[in-house]
């Protein structure tokens, strides 16, 4: 029998070729569900199971929690650069540099609740765009040119990727 794939606990992002309305809305959901998913992912922990890797070599729980608030900030950046500039290029990051930087050992409630106030922002500037706003484009340099509603599909699947690994973790380990 195949062992799971620990990295990707939700399956591998799918790139979707078009999005629908319906489809958006789904994705809208998970980013707007996303502090709450997150916070109780984590309810409960203690220190050591923060600082617990929620696979062999992988990030600490502490991480996971900490990326997706840095993942989350740049991405609230490129809908906006997108939905204002005429295909703006981004600049990337290291998130594994990141990853290693001394806030990473804050207390996950630092950006639980940055999340918290990001994601009412994300959702009303999301929201009420129009189909032409959703075909706006900025370009990644590294994954070429992606388009808003192409952005919101990848962070859906961000979102709960990252409690899946944690929550995953949790019934491994039966906390």
């Amino acid at each position: 029998m195949n062992e799971p794939d620990l990295r990707y606990p939700v399956g591998k992002f799918l790139k979707p070729e078009t999005v629908t309305p319906e489809q958006r809305h789904a994705y809208l959901a998970d980013i707007e569900a996303l502090p709450a998913r997150l916070r109780a992912a984590v309810a409960g922990l203690n220190d050591a199971q923060l600082d617990t890797p929620y696979r062999p070599g992988g990030w600490t729980v502490r991480q996971v929690v900490h990326h997706v608030g840095d993942s989350h900030m740049n991405s609230f950046l490129r809908f906006r650069w997108a939905l204002t500039e005429d295909e703006p290029t981004i600049k990337p990051y290291d998130e594994g540099e990141w990853a290693k930087l001394a806030d990473m050992q804050m207390p996950v409630e630092i950006s639980l609740t940055l999340l918290d106030s990001l994601h009412a922002r994300m959702m009303a500037m999301l929201s009420p765009l129009t189909d032409a706003q959703f075909a706006r484009t900025f370009r990644h340099p590294e994954a070429g040119l992606m388009r808003v509603d192409t952005n919101l599909a990848l962070y859906s699947w961000h979102s709960r990727h990252h409690v899946a690994h944690i929550t995953s973790l949790r019934q491994r380990s039966g906390w």
